[in-house]
C-alpha cells in the first residue's frame, strides 16, 4: 500500500492511496472463510458450503467491504502518524476512473484534502466582563413575582389597576393583528383607560405613549423582537377578552417549604437572605455566560487563521446531505465559519494546556443535572445504586451520543474557564436593571 499527500496551497492537498492484491487479499480470504462457516445454501450443510461458491457468490460485495474497512483504517492511521490537522474528513474526489471490481488487483483512491494551518491564539486582546449589583428595586420585584406565582387567580368583570388583560391587538393602520396579554403595571401612561374595562370592551392607545421606551414591554406585548419594537409607534386597538387578577399569596411557612424545602427558611428575615442569595447567584451566572460569549466573540474575530472555503463548503454539503442546499450554506456560511474557527481555538486550548474530562466527571456531572431536576440537594442513600444505573444507563443510549455531548460541554467549559484566566478581563460593575436591558 502506498498512500501520498500532495499539498496543492496552503489549506488544500490531494491524498492518493494504491492498493496491491497483497494488501487485502488475506482480509478478503478471511472474510470468505467466515462466511462459509455462516452461509446457509441449499445443499450443503450448515459450515460446510465450499469457499469457492462463497467467493463465487459474494465475492465482489465481501471484496468492496473489504477494501473500504481498510481504506479507512490505513487512512486514518496515517493522518494520525503524520499529524495532520484536517477540517473533517477527506472526499473522494468525483472524477476518479471506473472500477472493475470482477478484473482489477491494483486500485487507486484520489481524495480531496482540506488543511487547517497552525495559527496564534490572540489572548492579548481584553474582553468585557460584568459584576452585577443587586438593587432593591430588584429584590422588590422577585417578592411581587412570587407572591404572585403562589397566589390565587381570579377572573373578575372589571378590571383594576394591576391585573393582567388578555385579548386582541391590532393596528389602526397596518397589518398587524395579534392575541396578546397587558400588564396593566407595565403601562406608564393612561393607565385609567385599562381600568374599568370588561369583556368586549376596546380600547384604541397609542402604543409608544402608552409603554413608553419600555422595549421588554413592547416586546411583550406585539410579540415582535426588541429591534423592531425600537422603532414601533402609532395607535393600535385592543379588544378586551378576559381579565385575570392574583390575589398576593402571604409570606408564611407554608411559602417558605414550597421555595426552598421544608424548614430550610422560618422566618421572613432568613425569606430576604435566601432570596437576595439566589437573585445574586443566578445574574452572576448569567454575567459569565455573558462573559463567555464576548471571549468567544473576541477570539474568533481576531483570529488570524486561513479556511479552505470551497472544501469547507463540499463537505457541508456531503456531510449534511438531505439536509442542508448549496444555497443554505451559501447563506449562513459565515456562521459555518465562525463555528468552525471556535472549534479550532477550543482544539488548540486543550492541546497546549492538556485539559482533560475523566469518566468520573462525566458520570458526576450528569447524576448532579438529574438531582436538580428532581429538586434534589444531594443522592439519598438508598437511591445511590439506582441513580448510577439511571446515569449509565443514560449515557449510553444512542450508541453513547448521550457520553459525548456530556464530555464535549464539560471539555468546553473547562477551555473557557482556562481563557477567563487567561486573559484580559476589563469588569466593568452594573445595576441589575441595567444588566437586564443589554442586548443578549
Amino acid at each position: 500500500m502506498n498512500i501520498t499527500l500532495n499539498q496543492t496551497d496552503s489549506t488544500n492537498a490531494q491524498l492518493k492511496v494504491v492498493l496491491e492484491e497483497a494488501d487485502y487479499a488475506t482480509q478478503v480470504d478471511q472474510q470468505v472463510k467466515e462466511y462459509s462457516k455462516k452461509a446457509q445454501i441449499k445443499g450443503f450443510r450448515p459450515g460446510k458450503v465450499p469457499a469457492g461458491l462463497v467467493k463465487k457468490m459474494y465475492g465482489k460485495s465481501i471484496l468492496v467491504e473489504q477494501i473500504n474497512k481498510l481504506l479507512q483504517e490505513q487512512i486514518s492511521k496515517y493522518i494520525k502518524d503524520n499529524d495532520v490537522k484536517l477540517l473533517g474528513e477527506p472526499l473522494p474526489e468525483p472524477n476518479q476512473s471506473e472500477i472493475d471490481w470482477d478484473t482489477q488487483k491494483s486500485f487507486e483512491f484520489n481524495y480531496a484534502v482540506g488543511l487547517l494551518p497552525d495559527f496564534n491564539l490572540p489572548l492579548d486582546k481584553s474582553v468585557e466582563g460584568y459584576k452585577v449589583e443587586v438593587d432593591q428595586k430588584t429584590i422588590d420585584e422577585a417578592y411581587e413575582n412570587l407572591k404572585r406565582q403562589f397566589g390565587k387567580t381570579t377572573n373578575p368583570e372589571t378590571s383594576e389597576q394591576g391585573d393582567f388583560i388578555s385579548g386582541e391587538l391590532k393596528a389602526v393602520e397596518g397589518e398587524f393583528q395579534s392575541k396578546t396579554l397587558i400588564p396593566t403595571n407595565r403601562v406608564v401612561e393612561g393607565q385609567d383607560k385599562f381600568v374599568g374595562v370588561k369583556e368586549g370592551d376596546v380600547i384604541r392607545f397609542d402604543i409608544r405613549k402608552t409603554f413608553g421606551d419600555d422595549n421588554a414591554a413592547l416586546a411583550h406585548v406585539t410579540g415582535l423582537s426588541k429591534e423592531v419594537t425600537a422603532d414601533l409607534n402609532g395607535e393600535f386597538e385592543f379588544t378586551v377578552e378576559k381579565i385575570s387578577r392574583t390575589e398576593p399569596a402571604e409570606l408564611n411557612q407554608e411559602l417558605f417549604d414550597k421555595l426552598f424545602g421544608k424548614d430550610e427558611v422560618k422566618s421572613e428575615e432568613e425569606l430576604d437572605a435566601k432570596i437576595r442569595e439566589t437573585i445574586q447567584e443566578n445574574y452572576d451566572r448569567e454575567a459569565e455566560n455573558l462573559l463567555n460569549r464576548n471571549i468567544i466573540d473576541t477570539l474568533v474575530d481576531n483570529v488570524d487563521v486561513e479556511i479552505p472555503t470551497e472544501f469547507f463548503k463540499r463537505w457541508l454539503q456531503v456531510t449534511n446531505e438531505g439536509r442542508l442546499t448549496a444555497e443554505q450554506i451559501e447563506e449562513n456560511f459565515d456562521k459555518y465559519v465562525r463555528e468552525l474557527k471556535w472549534s479550532m481555538i477550543k482544539n488548540k486550548v486543550v492541546e497546549q494546556n492538556e485539559l482533560k474530562v475523566s469518566n468520573e466527571e462525566v458520570v458526576n456531572s450528569t447524576k448532579e443535572k438529574m438531582l436538580a431536576q428532581f429538586n434534589m440537594p444531594e443522592i439519598p442513600e438508598e437511591l445511590v445504586e439506582s441513580m448510577n444505573n439511571y446515569a449509565n444507563q443514560y449515557l449510553s443510549q444512542d450508541n453513547g451520543r448521550n457520553y459525548i455531548q456530556e464530555y464535549e460541554q464539560l471539555l468546553a467549559e473547562k477551555v473557557l474557564a482556562k481563557l477567563r484566566e487567561t486573559m484580559t478581563v476589563a469588569e466593568k460593575t452594573i445595576t441589575a436593571e441595567d444588566f437586564r436591558n443589554l442586548s443578549f
